[in-house]
């Protein structure tokens, strides 16, 4: 584990230095307060810092300070060195958001002890973010395809529409379907269902830009949004998924069979810019005329001012396909 040690006094630096070594720590040594705080604020820093008190620049009560109201994450471990004796500096010391102390002259014994009990500290706090992490995947994403669900990628275009109004680019939302998917669950099976669902992700994950957000809108239905793309662009990056879906077999259950996607495009631009219900409104529509002219095919909404309404036809492609 990295250790940051902050201390001025070059002949115990270079003693602190060595025992930390010898305890199997990556050391970083500090000369001066400002040079801790910049080592602690950088990528990859140390989680067990150990600052002396009394420092040029910055004393380390004041890098305790700026550690903690900075709320860097991860947490950093404070471990503050003082010759200082009496209650209120020790109050004080810790009041500024060191973790625990030690008086100087330093016990080789205590200091490894505390900074054993910090290491421990700062591994459950690692676990614990984890765990937050995927807590927050599970609350966000599809468990079956890892795509964002329904309200994650509905929340991503609100996102996008709102930096659109600010920033003036166009935005394209692509609502794709499997075509025929009842009859795959049907004949085959759910697990096969499932497979497929999967290897479609798959594929389309494979053709959709870096920045896009991809997300499982309802059963066999996705939702893809498009940043800084419109018109003749987004109806051929539709293309580029429809081909990559349909692209060679698929096999599940034993059984090799193949698999196509129809999918609607609605674009818009500042100041014709629709909110989230109504350009998935609009998606959906052309994702139904898509199914309707012979499904495995992309239709793109009519380019129209924002006066116009888009006929309110929920589940239309779902009815179609089944």
């Amino acid at each position: 584990m990295k250790v940051l040690a902050a201390e001025d006094n070059p002949v115990f630096q270079s003693v602190l230095r060595s025992m930390l070594i010898k305890w199997g720590y990556d050391v970083t040594v500090a000369r001066d307060g400002i040079q801790a705080w910049e080592a602690l604020q950088s990528p990859g820093s140390a989680r067990l810092a150990i600052l002396d008190w009394m420092m040029p620049g910055l004393d380390g009560v004041e890098v305790c300070r700026r550690i903690r109201s900075a709320a860097l994450e991860p947490y950093i471990y404070i471990l503050l060195l003082t010759a200082r004796t009496e209650s209120n500096d020790l109050v004080a010391g810790m009041e500024s958001g060191a973790d625990d102390y030690l008086t100087k002259p330093v016990n080789a014994h205590e200091l490894r002890v505390r900074l054993r009990a910090g290491r421990r500290i700062v591994e459950l706090q690692e676990q614990l973010l984890m765990a937050r992490e995927a807590l927050r995947v599970q609350a966000t994403h599809d468990s079956l395809t890892g795509l964002l669900n329904r309200p994650a990628i509905l929340q991503s275009l609100r996102n996008e529409l709102a930096r659109s109004r600010r920033e003036g680019h166009p935005v394209s939302l692509l609502m794709a379907d499997l075509d025929r998917f009842k009859h795959i669950n049907d004949t085959y099976g759910h697990l096969a269902g499932d497979a497929v669902l999967r290897e479609a992700t798959e594929r389309m994950r494979s053709v959709v830009r870096s920045y896009d957000a991809i997300g499982r809108y309802g059963g066999e239905e996705f939702l893809i949004v498009q940043p800084a793309c419109e018109g003749e662009a987004a109806h051929a990056q539709a293309e580029r998924v429809r081909d990559a879906v349909a692209a060679g077999p698929y096999v599940a259950a034993g059984q090799t069979f193949t698999v196509t996607c129809s999918i609607g495009v609605a674009c818009r631009r500042p100041p014709f810019l629709l909110d989230c219900d109504a350009l998935v409104r609009e998606a959906d529509v052309a994702l139904y005329r898509a199914k309707e002219k012979g499904r495995n095919r992309v239709e793109s909404a009519p380019l129209v001012s924002i006066e116009s309404r888009v006929p309110d036809l929920p589940g239309l492609a779902m009815a179609v396909d089944q």
